[in-house]
């Protein structure tokens, strides 16, 4: 009887040591709740499109080459998660950027001036992976329209006219023309698929750093916006891969 008082005041006692020790043990964490709210922000990117194709189109010309190294794009984007998907959000986004040349052909005193703009504005779905504390990757697909605008500046360094503008319709003699402007914009569809990391300073404030696809197809060509444009190389267009950064407010 004695031994079995013995055990039952061990046990007690063995029992009241493990109670304690589980008031002191934090419950094990949650998995990672549900995001809600809405973020935004600026955003920038460099669009490493292909100049080549426009390159051998400026230098055949005698216009100066632009840069192959990409375009810089800057903007802004947001979005806002949805209750029907977790942890699925709905956005947009707009970025445009732009590179030029110059070049002055000596023997003539003739400038020729040209610039590339490249640019698009989407819807975007995104669906956030949480993955430690602060830090989410993020898969996303942007779908909408966009294009580049390649315009064409050419100056004899004569000042403009009354009757200069009218050599430049054509009404006179055109070798007279001093000062001429063509812009040539292809626009197109565009799909942009993307992978990005978004870190959170700030339970208001973050950055993102990812690398995203601009895709362009269904090409529409027109000069001056408004005579059709025939015969442009599938080459000249604006997709490449592109580098992504960005600032964003909202929540995390």
């Amino acid at each position: 009887m004695k031994r079995c008082s013995i055990i039952v005041v061990l046990t007690l006692i063995a029992f009241s040591a493990v109670v304690a020790q589980e008031d002191q043990i934090p419950p094990p964490r949650r998995a990672h709740p549900q995001k809600v709210g809405a973020l935004g922000g600026f955003t920038t990117g460099w669009l490493f499109l292909d100049a080549k194709p426009i390159n051998s189109f400026l230098t055949g010309g005698k216009a100066g080459s632009v840069s192959e190294g990409g375009v810089f794009l800057m903007g802004g984007a947001g979005s806002a998660y949805i209750m029907v998907v977790r942890n699925f959000r709905v956005g947009g986004v707009g970025m445009s950027g732009s590179v030029s040349s110059s070049a002055l052909d000596p023997a003539t005193g003739v400038r020729r001036d040209a610039q590339l703009k490249a640019g698009y504005g989407a819807l975007t779905f995104e669906y956030v992976v949480p993955l430690i504390e602060r830090l989410d990757l993020i898969g996303g697909l942007a779908l909408g329209t966009g294009g580049i605008d390649i315009i064409l500046r050419k100056s004899n360094g004569t000042q403009s006219t009354w009757n200069g503008e009218q050599a430049s319709l054509g009404l006179t003699d055109i070798s007279s023309t001093g000062n001429i402007t063509r812009t040539l914009s292809g626009k197109f569809y565009v799909w942009i698929p993307s992978v990005n990391l978004e870190y959170a300073f700030l339970g208001w404030l973050g950055m993102r750093a990812g690398v995203s696809y601009v895709g362009m197809s269904g090409p529409s060509w027109k000069v001056d916006d408004n005579f059709d444009l025939l015969n442009v190389p599938s080459g000249v267009n604006g997709k490449g891969w592109m580098i992504n950064l960005g600032v964003l407010v909202g929540t995390f």
